[in-house]
């Protein structure tokens, strides 16, 4: 099986294109194809923040939900606007306020068509993917490994939101321990989630949000292969949303 694995998109639609170009897929038909039979799989996270979250939408569903040609599963971005468009009461803040943007743009017809492709998307995800005969797994904020298999609300939020604590920095940014650095397991997880300004391997971990939404890079890893793969950001650098130090 090769992947092609890419990082948290939030609505870097451009990036995405180049990205996927870079990596030899074909946009022929509309959505990023590879001549040898290669796929993507997203780590989730594919809006917010961005200019073109309806795009991403549009492309990841094309290709998961109708040609069955990508793997997907959700972010807490994801799980977020889901809830939104579900009608639950959630804070449009954190980058949510773009995408919804974008869609009281839309006449009626187009948001309801955009909604429920979403929902069907998101619906049919699994919390987190195991492929390659159990050797891989892609989760948005990583797994430990005696979670992999199980998924309990205790899983669910490791794996939306890392090995949070409770507990805040001064800043307000939730405390997260490093787990990648306790893992000792044989199967590749490949995650994103918290941004950094360089793809992080860590034991048999990687950490490939690169931050493109705050004009880092947008990465892929090329499964089996262990390559990485980027592209510049088009969006102003914002030096601060990167995690440089670990807890």
């Amino acid at each position: 099986m090769q992947i092609d694995i890419i990082g948290d998109i939030h609505g870097c639609f451009e990036e995405f294109m180049a990205l996927t170009e870079k990596l030899g897929y074909m946009w022929d038909s509309g959505v990023p194809v590879h001549p040898s039979g290669r796929i993507l799989a997203f780590v989730g996270d594919l809006t917010d923040r961005g200019p073109f979250s309806l795009k991403v939408i549009d492309a990841v569903h094309e290709l998961v939900v109708q040609q069955k040609l990508a793997l997907y599963s959700p972010g807490n971005h994801c799980n977020k606007l889901y809830r939104y468009l579900q009608g639950n009461r959630v804070q449009v803040t954190h980058g949510l306020e773009t995408t919804v943007a974008e869609l009281a743009a839309l006449t009626a017809r187009e948001e309801k068509k955009i909604k429920k492709k979403f929902i069907d998307l998101y619906e049919q995800a699994p919390l987190y993917q195991i492929a390659d005969q159990g050797n891989l797994i892609i989760a948005h904020a990583g797994i430990r490994e005696d979670y992999i298999g199980k998924n309990n609300n205790k899983v669910k939020t490791f794996v939306l939101y890392g090995d949070i604590t409770g507990a805040k920095h001064p800043d307000g940014t939730p405390v997260r321990l490093d787990w990648a650095a306790r893992y000792t397991g044989k199967r590749w997880i490949i995650y994103g989630h918290t941004p950094v300004k360089e793809a992080r391997k860590v034991n048999r971990t990687y950490n490939i949000d690169t931050g493109c939404v705050f004009g880092g890079k947008l990465t892929a890893l090329r499964y089996p292969e262990m390559e990485l793969v980027d592209v510049p950001s088009t969006l102003p650098y914002v030096p601060e949303k990167f995690r440089t130090v670990f807890d």
